[in-house]
């Protein structure tokens, strides 16, 4: 497709006149000029540009995430349930995305990253704000992990202010309250920044839901949806784990984690517990 611009145009297909603006091209809408000048590997080694590839298309597929979350929250904040569900849909086949492409970058065998990890320097996803982000709207709050961007004064407050908002699990369990299911205010009026811990209370509303499909119906999706997506969720997590193994072993990781040993301890965190629990239960 060529990215020469021309003025705007209209053609007369059956009758019908369609108009549309060549002014803007492939190019200059998607911004491909400046997006095609972010890949500076600095070792010259041919591998690290796969590296930079795969961990920019992620930040972009996390930036996606972000505003399908976000759109999904205001929707469910006004008990709106259908484009959640379509939203929270779209997450989830990102994720399978995401897990790809931990594949490509298994290609990469040990000697090859060998030969430019140290020009890397301290660089780790582990300081990746999006993906931080990411955790904290869906329910994982520790407070703790957003000192990595503390000397990002902007990025940093924008993630504090995320801690003190309602997760997205956290509207879910409001949006449970209005619709009737007897929940303390410990559950629907907590300090938001605090990590979630599970309910009984809360779990038996959604046994309750799993219990009379038919009535509850949109919740039952609602809570199908969310089980779909912290299933993604950890399937990218262990790809991601595993591809680690594959290449550095037990190295420790270059942002100074323990590798392996951390993304280990990262499966077994939960964002929606009493959806997992409330199985064994039914």
């Amino acid at each position: 497709m060529s990215d020469k611009t021309a003025p705007s145009t209209s053609v007369d297909l059956s009758g019908e006149k369609i108009h549309w603006n060549q002014d803007l091209s492939y190019g200059s809408y998607l911004q491909l000029e400046p997006l095609l000048q972010c890949q500076k590997p600095v070792s010259g080694e041919h591998d690290e540009m796969l590296f930079i590839v795969i961990h920019q298309a992620t930040e972009l597929w996390l930036r996606a995430c972000l505003h399908e979350i976000g759109g999904a929250m205001q929707h469910l904040i006004a008990d709106d349930l259908g484009p959640v569900s379509k939203m929270l849909s779209r997450v989830s086949k990102i994720q399978a995305n995401l897990q790809q492409s931990w594949e490509i970058l298994s290609t990469m065998t040990p000697a090859d990253y060998a030969k430019f990890r140290d020009s890397l320097g301290q660089s780790s996803g582990f300081q990746s704000f999006q993906y931080r982000e990411v955790e904290y709207r869906l329910g994982n709050k520790n407070a703790k992990m957003a000192e990595a961007h503390k000397e990002n004064p902007a990025v940093y407050q924008h993630l504090q202010d995320v801690l003190d908002s309602p997760s997205f699990y956290d509207l879910c369990i409001q949006l449970l309250a209005k619709r009737g299911f007897d929940l303390p205010e410990s559950c629907t009026n907590r300090q938001w920044r605090e990590p979630y811990a599970a309910s009984d209370a809360v779990e038996n509303a959604w046994l309750e839901v799993y219990q009379n499909t038919e009535k509850y119906w949109d919740l039952y999706e609602l809570a199908e949806k969310l089980v779909d997506l912290e299933h993604h969720f950890h399937q990218w997590r262990f790809a991601h784990m595993k591809t680690v193994e594959r290449i550095i072993g037990y190295k420790r990781g270059t942002g100074g984690t323990g590798g392996v040993s951390y993304l280990v301890k990262a499966l077994d965190l939960r964002f929606f517990p009493e959806l997992w629990t409330a199985r064994t239960k039914l």
